[in-house]
């Protein structure tokens, strides 16, 4: 897994590099696009009523979702009412926040991942662990394996074009046959009702023409005021996402047109925790986010530790930072997250829309702690906090307490290091070798060199 990902990430790294060195005002675009996402989230009610009424007006429908539940009821009722027994779906990270393919299930109905990650993490019983790549964490003969086992494609082989070729062949039937389709939403344009999806393969725009009926999940913080805020955004995802000059296939579309595309649509406007984090004006900024995945891609903690390891369909920094929001610091998992990062600010300087995720970060975990520390009070981590302290807090206990630890770590000790820690401390050296202590510390040998000066 680590493999794949160095690779995948480095690769998308570097080429991101040379296209945003193409463009010479590229901070004053990260700057202009801040300032865009900011001025639609300060004024975010007024812009969504003012949508609703354009999408009515163009012949659309608009349901308001206050929670995951009630927007996955929203999305199976209405396909259930068109008698689907399937449904196609362009890639959409909001979908899998709401866990819609298992709401779905649950009804009866089958949703099939059209975007070829999507197809791979679904075939394969797994969950996507990046933003724009889910199945990054897969190599080549992984995917075809999968594919010889769940297409029956016997005599498939690793090169990436038969094995888009398998898909292709798989997934044209079901563009052909299925009725409804389900999408997410990049943008959308509140002044005339515009849905915006950007992506590469083709398999979107396939979903958003050719079904009888489109329903697009869209999060509430993805309105822009009017037409012209778009432009920049049309510079900065694309080069910060996949590092392309342009999106290969950008869909536009505004309700329906007789005898065009799908002839019912449906936006369904989520909430899901979006209105306390916009609430909340030390971290709203986290909003902005238009999951272009470059804080993935930069970050030295994710390459390692893969995106399965966030717990969550949103990995990654800005997972660390909008997960625990959106479950408005309860969840126990979920408050770990904002721990997971070095800080060194690598994403900060990728983020196109400037999301200071390591300023957000210290402010989460200032917001957690006082909850974690009411908690923990009398159980065995806090204990050993509180000892710790009592130990630093004074030069010979520290000395005397190394001391011990270099006299007690002698059977502990094999070919250099220390494999396994006993009891609860077993679980630093779970995955990892803890370095022995040194026969002299750092005070010793520095209080030998000042008498050796003398």
């Amino acid at each position: 897994m680590r493999r794949n990902l160095k690779h995948a990430t480095t690769t998308i790294r570097e080429k991101r590099f040379r296209a945003v060195a193409e463009l010479p005002d590229w901070e004053a675009l990260r700057t202009r696009g801040a300032e865009l996402k900011d001025a639609a989230l300060s004024d975010l009610a007024e812009q969504l009523l003012t949508l609703e009424t354009a999408v009515k007006r163009r012949g659309g429908q608009v349901h308001w979702a206050r929670d995951a539940a009630e927007a996955c009821r929203i999305v199976t009722d209405l396909a259930a009412s068109h008698g689907a027994r399937e449904i196609i779906k362009v890639k959409s990270i909001t979908s899998d926040e709401i866990e819609l393919n298992a709401a779905l299930e649950k009804r009866g109905i089958q949703a099939i991942e059209t975007d070829l990650a999507e197809l791979i993490v679904q075939l394969a019983g797994d969950t996507p662990s990046h933003i724009l790549v889910p199945a990054i964490h897969k190599n080549r003969a992984e995917i075809r394996d999968l594919f010889r086992r769940k297409l029956g494609a016997e005599l498939l082989t690793d090169e990436p074009k038969v094995l888009a070729e398998a898909a292709r062949l798989y997934l044209r039937e079901k563009f052909l046959s299925t009725k409804v389709a389900v999408s997410g939403a990049n943008f959308a344009i509140a002044e005339s009702g515009t849905v915006c999806i950007v992506e590469s393969e083709g398999n979107g725009r396939m979903c958003l023409t050719l079904p009888d009926v489109l329903i697009s999940v869209m999060g509430i913080e993805k309105v822009l005021p009017q037409w012209a805020d778009i432009a920049p955004f049309m510079q900065l995802l694309p080069r910060s996402s996949t590092a392309e000059r342009m999106n290969p296939y950008t869909s536009f579309w505004s309700g329906v047109t007789p005898g065009d595309g799908p002839q019912e649509f449906h936006l369904v406007l989520l909430d899901n925790g979006r209105t306390d984090v916009l609430a909340d004006e030390a971290a709203r900024q986290t909003l902005r986010c238009i999951r272009c995945s470059a804080c993935l891609n930069v970050c030295p903690v994710y390459e390692r530790a893969g995106g399965h390891a966030y717990g969550s369909v949103y990995p990654g920094p800005i997972g660390a930072i909008l997960t625990p929001q959106l479950l408005q610091l309860e969840d126990e998992n979920a408050n770990t997250l904002p721990w997971a990062s070095s800080l060194c600010g690598a994403c900060y300087d990728a983020c196109p829309v400037k999301i200071n995720i390591p300023e957000i970060l210290i402010y989460l975990r200032g917001q957690i702690t006082p909850h974690k520390s009411h908690n923990l009070e009398n159980t065995v981590e806090s204990i050993a906090m509180k000892t710790a302290a009592w130990i630093f807090n004074e030069p010979f206990r520290f000395e005397g307490a190394l001391k011990l630890a270099r006299t007690g770590q002698g059977p502990l000790v094999q070919h250099g290091a220390i494999h396994a820690l006993p009891g609860l401390l077993g679980g630093w050296t779970s995955s990892r070798n803890l370095p022995p202590f040194p026969a002299k510390s750092f005070r010793e040998l520095w209080r030998e060199e000042g008498q050796n000066d003398e």
